[in-house]
């Protein structure tokens, strides 16, 4: 899968080459191409953002630079079709149904704002506009990171196990259930014994009971949206009456 980042500040994306999406990128299971607008400004201070009209405060992207650097992964990716999205504090927050969506696709365009924002005709050039949450950062590039790692990571190939992206929070609409390793004793805390009896249904069931007692109690939002079975059901009335 091809990842196409526009940002003022590329630099900022050199991170993606540690761990595993650097491992990917080295397996060719993912690419990722990060450009800047200021590539395709025609002054010497490479000026990317105006005043607004109207007046106000800050500076806004210009849709010039924004258009032909878009026009130029076009001709770089030789026409295939991307999804276009732009990243603002204004869009749809994004969620694990986003990731799983963007990892069918063979190639996402990802648009980071800055300063006060996009000129509105930029919005005219993407597909759909996401949000990390109900607050604003200083760019769309921290946003862009968590949805190129969301995304990759449900890829064939980018974990080292690919079963462990099916089996963690929000993968099924619900928070994960608790995990524990080595020491079984750790200042004073045991490991519960259930996980230590080699009975494999009786955990399945505990890890499920769990995970519904962690969404109840920190999440309650999205038990409304999950898909729940007859047995999820129970659990949940045994959660309930403290058993």
């Amino acid at each position: 899968m091809r990842f196409e980042i526009v940002t003022l500040f590329p630099e900022l994306f050199d991170v993606l080459r540690a761990g595993l999406l650097g491992k990917a990128q080295d397996a060719r299971a993912i690419d990722i191409q990060a450009i800047t607008p200021r590539e395709f400004t025609h002054d010497r201070h490479r000026t990317v953002d105006d005043a607004p009209y109207g007046g106000g405060s800050g500076m806004v992207l210009m849709p010039g630079p924004i258009a032909q650097a878009l026009d130029h992964l076009d001709e770089a990716r030789g026409g295939k079709p991307t999804l276009r999205v732009l990243l603002t504090p204004q869009g749809a927050r994004f969620s694990q149904a986003h990731a799983r969506r963007f990892s069918e696709l063979g190639s996402l365009t990802l648009v980071c704002g800055r300063y006060e924002g996009f000129d509105e005709r930029i919005r005219g050039l993407a597909d759909e506009e996401v949000s990390l949450g109900d607050f604003v950062l200083l760019g769309g590039e921290a946003a862009a990171l968590a949805v190129i790692e969301a995304t990759a990571r449900l890829l064939p190939g980018v974990l080292g196990n690919d079963e462990s992206a099916a089996d963690e929070s929000h993968s099924d609409g619900l928070l994960e259930y608790p995990q524990y390793t080595r020491p079984e004793e750790f200042r004073g805390q045991k490991v519960p014994e259930i996980l230590r009896s080699g009975n494999h249904a009786a955990i399945a069931r505990w890890r499920r009971k769990e995970s519904l007692r962690r969404t109840r109690d920190r999440r309650p939002d999205l038990l409304e949206t999950a898909e729940l079975t007859n047995e999820d059901r129970e659990l949940l009335e045994e959660i309930r009456e403290g058993r």
